[in-house]
C-alpha cells in the first residue's frame, strides 16, 4: 500500500497538481469546513483516545488546528512570491531572487499526544508549501488515527493527500519509500529510527522530539498567578503527556516549601480532593504508559520523596497529579523524560544557580522562567540554549505564528508554525537573471596581469573596475 501510495502521489505531483495557488487554498478551506463540521467527532475521538477534557480538546487543539489554516490561507499569496534580493556587483547588470518551491511528496509521521494538532498542523504546512502528502497518524490513538482515515478523504483531494493507518510495521514499510522530506513528532528513540531510514535516501527531516523541560521559579514571583500557570500547563495540558509541559521545577531552598503549599491549595481547588474522578483531568493513553509511569515513582528513594498526589487508578489509567521535592538525580524519574504527571521540585541555594542545573542537561524543547528580576531574565534568555523560552508564562509561545516552533539537539531539529510550516517544506531556490549584455573582457582566458587587475577590482567593488570591465577593457583581438 505504501508504494502504491507514494507511486499515485509522485504521479500527482509531477502533473502539476499542488503547485497552483488555487489548489492549495481550496485544500486549506476544505480543512476549515472540516474542522467546522465534525468538531464533535473530533472530540469525541479525543475523549476515547484520551479521556480528553472538551474544553482542552477545543483550547489545545481544534481552535489552534483552525487558526493555522486560517493564517496560512491569509498569508499563502505573500509567501508564494519570490523575494526579490540585491545583485553582486560582479554580475551587473542582472537581478536576483529567491523563489520557494515545494519540494514533492512528504511523509508526516504524528503523535498521541496531541493526535489531532499534531497531524494536521505540519500537513496544513505542506499543503501550503504545494506538496503531495501523506500523513501517518499515530497508532496509540487509534479512534484520531481512524477518524482522519475517514473524514480527511471526504474533504480534501485525495490523489495528492492520503492518510495511510497501521503501526510499527507499517511505519517502517513507509520509511523504506524515497520521501522529499519526512517530518516526525515523537520520542528520541523513535526520532533516531526515522533519522537513520532517511539517511538511505539522503531525504531531509523535521524531527519534533521533547526532553526534560524545566521551570525555573523565583521567590519575587506573584506566587498564586505563578502557581495557576504552572499547573495548567502541567496537568492542564494532557496531564502531563505534552513535550513542552514542565519536566520539573528548580527553585530555592528557602521559597520551596511556600511554592509547594501553594501548588497543593490551587491542585486541590483545579481537580477536587479526589483528582482521579476529576472529568478535566485527562487519563493516561494506554496501560503500558501507565506501567512506565507507575515504575517512575515505586523505587523508595523516589516515593519517600513524594509530598502530595501519588494516586493511581489501574482501571481507569488515572495518576493524580504529584508533587515531589529534591529527588535524587540519579534516578530515572530524573534523568529521562517523565511525560505524565509528576512534576519533581529540585532546590538550590541561590537562584542563579539554576541556569547551571537546566545546562547540566540536554537542550529541552522549551524553557521557562519565572521572576520580576530583569537582570535573571537577561541571563536565562542568553545563557539557555532550549528550542523555545517564556517567561512568567507555560506553553502560550506555540500559539503564536510569528514565532518557530521547535528543538534544538536532543529536543529536535527543524521548526514549523505559521510561514515557518512553509518554510519547512520549501526549497529556497536561488535565481540569477542575466541578459547578453555587461560582457567583460577580463572574465575569459588568456588571462593576463592587465585583465587580473579588473577581475580584482570588480571582487573587491571598485567602481572604476566595473567600468572599465563594461567598456570591455582590455581590448583583445577578435
Amino acid at each position: 500500500m505504501a508504494e502504491e501510495a507514494v507511486r499515485e502521489l509522485r504521479a500527482s505531483f509531477a502533473a502539476g497538481r499542488t503547485r497552483a495557488a488555487e489548489w492549495r487554498a481550496a485544500q486549506l478551506r476544505a480543512l476549515v469546513r472540516m474542522i467546522d463540521e465534525r468538531e464533535a467527532d473530533i472530540t469525541a475521538a479525543l475523549h476515547d483516545d484520551l479521556a480528553k477534557p472538551h474544553v482542552e480538546s477545543y483550547l489545545h487543539e481544534i481552535s489552534l488546528a483552525k487558526s493555522s489554516c486560517k493564517f496560512a490561507l491569509n498569508g499563502l499569496k505573500n509567501w508564494m512570491k519570490p523575494e526579490k534580493v540585491p545583485a553582486a556587483i560582479t554580475t551587473f547588470p542582472s537581478s536576483a531572487q529567491i523563489v520557494p518551491e515545494p519540494l514533492g511528496v512528504v511523509l508526516v509521521i504524528s503523535a498521541w499526544n496531541y493526535p489531532f494538532l499534531l497531524s494536521i498542523d505540519p500537513v496544513i504546512g505542506a499543503i501550503a508549501a504545494g506538496n503531495a502528502v501523506v500523513l501517518k497518524p499515530s497508532e496509540i490513538a487509534p479512534a484520531t488515527s481512524s477518524m482522519f482515515a475517514k473524514l480527511l478523504p471526504e474533504y480534501v483531494d485525495s490523489t495528492c493527500i492520503k492518510v495511510v493507518e497501521g503501526g510499527v510495521s507499517e511505519t517502517t514499510t513507509l520509511l523504506e519509500q524515497r520521501w522529499d522530506k519526512i517530518f516526525y513528532t515523537g520520542s528520541g528513540t523513535v526520532g533516531r529510527i526515522v533519522l537513520a531510514a532517511a539517511a538511505k535516501h539522503l531525504t531531509p527531516v523535521a524531527l519534533e522530539l521533547g526532553g526534560k523541560c524545566p521551570a525555573i521559579v523565583d521567590s519575587d514571583v506573584d506566587l498564586h498567578v505563578a502557581v495557576k500557570r504552572l499547573a495548567v500547563g502541567k496537568w492542564g495540558c494532557n496531564n502531563g503527556q505534552a513535550c513542552i509541559a514542565p519536566d520539573y521545577i528548580i527553585t530555592t531552598k528557602s521559597f520551596a516549601p511556600e511554592l509547594v503549599d501553594s501548588l497543593k491549595r490551587v491542585l486541590e481547588r483545579f481537580y477536587g480532593k479526589d483528582p482521579l474522578e476529576s472529568v478535566d483531568l485527562s487519563r493516561i493513553v494506554n496501560s503500558k504508559h501507565f506501567q512506565r509511569l507507575t515504575e517512575l515513582i515505586a523505587e523508595k528513594k523516589v516515593a519517600d520523596k513524594i509530598v502530595y498526589g501519588g494516586q493511581t487508578d489501574e482501571k481507569k489509567l488515572k495518576i493524580a497529579p504529584t508533587l515531589l521535592l529534591d529527588v535524587p538525580q540519579d534516578t530515572a524519574l530524573m534523568t529521562a523524560e517523565i511525560f505524565g504527571p509528576f512534576l519533581p521540585i529540585v532546590t538550590v541555594e541561590k537562584i542563579e544557580d539554576s541556569i547551571d542545573v537546566v545546562n547540566s542537561k540536554t537542550k529541552p524543547l522549551a524553557a521557562y522562567l519565572f521572576t520580576k528580576n530583569k537582570k535573571l531574565q537577561q541571563d536565562f534568555v542568553a545563557n539557555v540554549p532550549a528550542g523555545g523560552m517564556l517567561v512568567n508564562d507555560v506553553a502560550l509561545h506555540l500559539t503564536n505564528p510569528y514565532l518557530p516552533f521547535g528543538g534544538v539537539g536532543d529536543s529536535g531539529t527543524g521548526s514549523y508554525h505559521g510561514k515557518f510550516s512553509f518554510d519547512c517544506f520549501s526549497h529556497k531556490k536561488a535565481v540569477l537573471i542575466r541578459g547578453f549584455g555587461g560582457e567583460a573582457a577580463a572574465r575569459y582566458p588568456p588571462y593576463t596581469p592587465a585583465k587580473q587587475k579588473i577581475l580584482r577590482g570588480l571582487i573587491n567593488g571598485s567602481f572604476i573596475a566595473l567600468v572599465l570591465a563594461l567598456l570591455g577593457f582590455p581590448r583583445e583581438r577578435r
